[in-house]
């Protein structure tokens, strides 16, 4: 990612940190998702470049490594990327990621943010009155909080997507795709699709922490923080 694309998104996020109304909160962390997003679209080769994706494993440790899993894995799609869970590594759970250099580079610098967020917002949860299977809410809330993430990610890749011009975007888009795909399946050819199971009540909070969670925070370095180690 470019330095000045970063240093925008870089800018709008420290107003993020810095506010405590929920709603310029809302509106700095939506700005600088879009920002992100229209940079994936920027960064797109004309028609007819060939490029070969990259790919990169990322070893997310205990505790709840597996939800982390989960969270490196969508946010990863969401930017276009192909993620695979490939099981336990040492200490923890390791995804495979594949797609090409600038949105493996965004994947990284929000799954990084994303899994600070999700630790420091799971570390303030109070339980509601009368909950007493503890584990099991704070599992729902950190799948909430994932999908909530998920879901405002993949609109403003699909708002940035809808805003380019002309046709050729779209032919692009699904080219790369279709070679990620190629890579995937020559690495691995059996792929199971398994879907989480949500118990315990707190999927509805994590959902409304990762409403306002801001989408690529600035209070770290560039550098891959330790739950992103390859």
């Amino acid at each position: 990612m470019r330095e000045r694309t970063l240093e925008r998104v870089r800018k709008l996020l420290a107003k993020a940190e810095r506010t405590d109304n929920e709603h310029e909160r809302a509106t700095f962390m939506a700005a600088a998702s879009a920002l992100m997003a229209r940079h994936g679209i920027d960064a797109l080769p004309p028609a007819g470049t060939r490029q070969t994706p990259g790919d990169r494993i990322v070893s997310l440790p205990h505790p709840w490594a597996r939800e982390k899993a989960r969270l490196v894995s969508l946010v990863a799609q969401a930017v276009r990327c192909r993620p695979l869970l490939i099981g336990r590594g040492e200490g923890g759970q390791r995804v495979h990621v594949f797609g090409f250099a600038a949105d493996l580079e965004r994947a990284d610098l929000l799954a990084t943010s994303l899994l600070l967020q999700m630790a420091s917002g799971l570390a303030r949860v109070r339980l509601p009155e009368g909950v007493t299977a503890v584990r099991a809410y704070r599992r729902s809330w950190l799948l909430g909080f994932t999908d909530e993430v998920y879901r405002l990610l993949c609109e403003a890749e699909s708002r940035a997507e809808a805003e380019s011009a002309g046709t050729g975007t779209a032919v692009v888009l699904a080219d790369r795709r279709a070679e990620v795909e190629r890579v995937v399946a020559a690495r691995y050819p059996d792929i199971r699709i398994s879907v989480p199971r949500t118990s315990g009540t707190g999927y509805r909070d994590g959902v409304a922490a990762g409403r306002h969670a801001d989408i690529g925070r600035t209070g770290m370095s560039t550098a891959t923080a330790p739950e992103l180690v390859r």
